[in-house]
């Protein structure tokens, strides 16, 4: 459903054009059919006094995984206790442990779990997602979890660009067999994925403890022979070697890099491949080293931001709060982290031409603030001052 509306009296309104980032005070953005048509004009239409508060877009939160039973928060409490994630995973936590309760729930369960943990994105300002399955790891609770993915994007107002992460660990049947889990994937989860045609993206985990360089190569080269575009969980705990494999079978994306190095740094800029940093992790991990965001941006390479949402290793929906890390803890400027929560968000999903930024003819998914600055989003650390959140021209959070 569309809406015409004006936004009118706009204290400040960043406006980035995929290269400058510029302001336009006292403004007003007109919207036709959930589109923007006019920045700057008024015209006699529903209006939102904007007086003093700032305008931007929706944040666009490129890797997330939602799809999901119940929480891990008894993991929390032994990462409190020292606990590395880690070991958690080798005593069969981790992701693992969240395998049984996506098998055993049925598809409308898990359905009206999601639509809630949609409510909350939209009311902290994201208007769109990356959603990964992975919590299945065998091929009927995958193509269950891209289901919900796909009945969630129809009936909820956010939108989701589904990916298949059959590859995200080893179930316990392959506990002993790995190889011939990546043979499963490979002929029986990729073909039927395809047949299916929801995922547009294909993802693996590669880490040491989870899927190696070649297995990971074998996956992501057989889901793009089936129009799968592939994504990679790159570099997290370890120098592995898999951000130059991003590179090499030209990923969208390479995400996570705490552990990248610089060859691998100037191979994703040669390659343009998007480097999309998941500070919440670091965080809640307790670890110490985040991702060199500072060293991505100063050599060239486009940086994205996510939250990593799960419900184990990074249990945060707010991208304020990433931009908050980022600022903290990963050098970034404010205007770094804000074009890399929404413009770099949308072209790791490859929407850059319809969101990310506010400009005439792309979708009206706009975020209105109780503040005049986009300092004051890092800033107010706990407390999201939105006053709403408009999809598609129509106020979805706050009326």
């Amino acid at each position: 459903m569309y809406s015409d509306i004006e936004l009118h009296n706009i204290g400040s309104l960043p406006i980035f054009d995929g290269k400058e980032l510029h302001y336009e005070k006292n403004t007003s953005i007109q919207v036709k059919d959930g589109i923007i048509t006019n920045i700057g004009s008024p015209v006699t239409v529903k209006s939102i006094d904007c007086n003093g508060k700032l305008v931007t877009p929706g944040f666009v939160d490129s890797h997330t995984h939602p799809i999901f039973d119940n929480t891990r928060n008894s993991e929390h409490q032994q990462r409190l206790s020292g606990v590395s994630y880690e070991e958690i995973a080798k005593n069969g936590g981790g992701i693992v442990s969240s395998i049984n309760g996506v098998r055993m729930c049925s598809a409308e369960e898990l359905y009206l779990k999601a639509l809630k943990r949609m409510d909350r994105f939209i009311s902290l300002g994201t208007t769109s997602i990356e959603a990964k399955s992975g919590y299945g790891l065998d091929t009927e609770s995958e193509l269950k979890s891209l289901e919900v993915i796909e009945k969630t994007n129809l009936n909820h107002c956010i939108d989701l660009a589904p990916t298949f992460m059959g590859a995200h660990a080893f179930p316990p049947e392959y506990e002993n067999d790995h190889e011939g889990y990546v043979r499963l994937i490979i002929k029986d989860m990729i073909p039927r994925v395809a047949h299916q045609g929801i995922a547009k993206y294909i993802d693996v985990f590669c880490e040491e403890g989870y899927f190696s360089i070649d297995q990971t190569r074998s996956i992501l080269e057989c889901g793009r022979e089936y129009g799968l575009a592939p994504r990679l969980h790159a570099d997290e705990f370890n120098n592995f070697g898999a951000s130059q494999l991003a590179s090499d079978v030209g990923a969208v994306s390479a995400d996570h890099l705490m552990a990248i190095d610089d060859n691998s740094i100037q191979s994703l800029i040669d390659n343009n491949v998007i480097a999309t940093l998941l500070p919440g992790t670091t965080f809640f991990l307790n670890k110490k080293t985040y991702a060199p965001a500072r060293k991505l941006i100063d050599n060239g390479a486009t940086v994205a931001l996510a939250t990593d949402y799960n419900p184990g290793s990074c249990h945060i929906q707010s991208m304020p709060f990433i931009m908050t890390l980022a600022v903290m803890n990963m050098s970034m400027t404010i205007e770094e982290a804000f074009i890399a929560a929404t413009y770099h968000g949308a072209a790791a999903l490859g929407f850059e031409n319809e969101i990310g930024s506010v400009e005439i003819n792309k979708k009206a998914d706009l975020v209105v603030w109780d503040i005049d600055n986009l300092t004051d989003i890092a800033y107010y650390v706990t407390d999201h001052p939105i006053r709403y959140v408009i999809k598609n021209g129509q106020i979805v959070f706050g009326a």
